[in-house]
């Protein structure tokens, strides 16, 4: 059967531009890191490298945010381009990103079909129950107020991936851990909660965002504090998390502080394990039960002493590695000991690979 072969995947983040080229069996044919799009002559430098990639037949470009309009891949027409533009206002520091990137590739490949890939929409599936606030009723009805959830597209391809390791039926907690980092409780393959809420900043602590925190709180640093929403959510998004903590968003440096005794860092390390073991029994709860947790993302992938740190705190629930294997083996491996309950495995980040999926899910070869 022919395979649509030599796809663009173009992924917009917050301080990269990322293009790789995938061949009829995912092997990645061409690979640039760009800084991300800010003006004209950053198209110039995209024209080069894609210039340097040769025929690509098909583009899939990363948008974060879907909102209810999109839950699931679609072939971009001047139509869509503006629709998603239209969400905006639902990621104003994230989906300019996205925009920028599609504009800038299409500029350069104006006759070679492309598809939205939406990290909202692997949530679109959480029941009602885990995506509604209880908030007044207009609110969420005008605004669209509910829990979108986000890493969409890395949490689907860990599932999947741990489908292939493990076998279907899974009931998996995917932990999507970096400088962003989310959880989400996959039954089967389709996710039914997420820690990810309206915006990225809900949940987990995160390199420089808050993660969760009691709404009051912020409302009474805006009213009795004085501080602007303006300076507010720089602080929450720019200035929270480990580096609020520890005074730097670098995990590696903060566990060889902790280990050195620094009590600052000690204290981040076990406020960032303690959001995650919590967050992982909820999902547990969601679930029903467990079969897999399965780490990803640059501290998932890397931070062995995060794995562990977090497994014995999780042991209540089966949860345990076993410490040779986690320590040495490499990426896409199970690292939990061979009469474990839960399963634990540790999975390379691919999403181009769950976006290129997803771009032949869409257009023929």
């Amino acid at each position: 059967m022919a395979v649509l072969s030599q796809i663009l995947v173009v992924n917009a983040g917050s301080s990269s531009l990322k293009l790789r080229v995938l061949g009829d069996a995912d092997e990645v044919t061409g690979s640039a890191d760009l800084p991300p799009p800010r003006d004209a002559d950053h198209g110039v430098a995209i024209k080069a490298a894609i210039e340097r990639f040769g025929e690509v037949q098909a583009v899939g470009h990363r948008i974060v945010h879907g909102g209810d309009e999109f839950s699931g891949p679609v072939l971009i027409d001047q139509g869509v381009r503006q629709r998603i533009g239209a969400l905006t206002d639902l990621a104003p520091l994230h989906q300019p990103k996205s925009l920028d990137a599609l504009d800038a590739v299409t500029a350069v490949l104006p006759g070679v079909p492309a598809v939205a890939c939406f990290d909202t929409a692997f949530h679109a599936t959480i029941p009602a129950a885990a995506a509604t606030f209880a908030l007044p009723a207009q609110w969420r009805e005008r605004w669209s107020l509910r829990r979108f959830g986000f890493h969409g597209l890395s949490h689907a391809y860990v599932s999947r991936r741990a489908a292939d390791l493990l076998g279907s039926g899974l009931r998996l907690v995917s932990c999507h851990l970096g400088a962003g980092a989310s959880l989400a409780a996959v039954r089967d393959g389709h996710s039914v909660d997420t820690t990810m809420g309206f915006t990225p900043l809900d949940g987990l602590v995160m390199a420089t965002r808050s993660g969760s925190v009691d709404p009051g709180l912020v409302l009474w640093l805006q009213t009795h504090a004085g501080i602007p929403a303006a300076e507010l959510g720089d602080a929450l998004e720019n200035r929270s998390g480990l580096a609020g903590l520890a005074g730097t968003p670098d995990l590696r440096e903060i566990l060889t502080r902790a280990a050195a005794g620094d009590a600052q860092a000690e204290l981040a390390r076990e406020v960032y394990l303690h959001r995650l073991a919590a967050s992982v029994a909820a999902m547990t709860a969601a679930l029903g039960g467990l079969d897999a947790v399965a780490f990803t993302g640059g501290v998932g992938e890397n931070s062995a002493e995060i794995r562990s740190r977090a497994a014995d705190r999780l042991g209540f629930l089966g949860v345990h590695v076993d410490h040779d294997r986690n320590d040495t083996a490499p990426s896409d491996r199970d690292i939990s000991p061979p009469d474990a309950p839960v399963r634990v495995l540790v999975i390379a980040a691919r999403e181009d690979i769950e976006i290129a999926r997803q771009v032949r899910e869409v257009i023929p070869p």
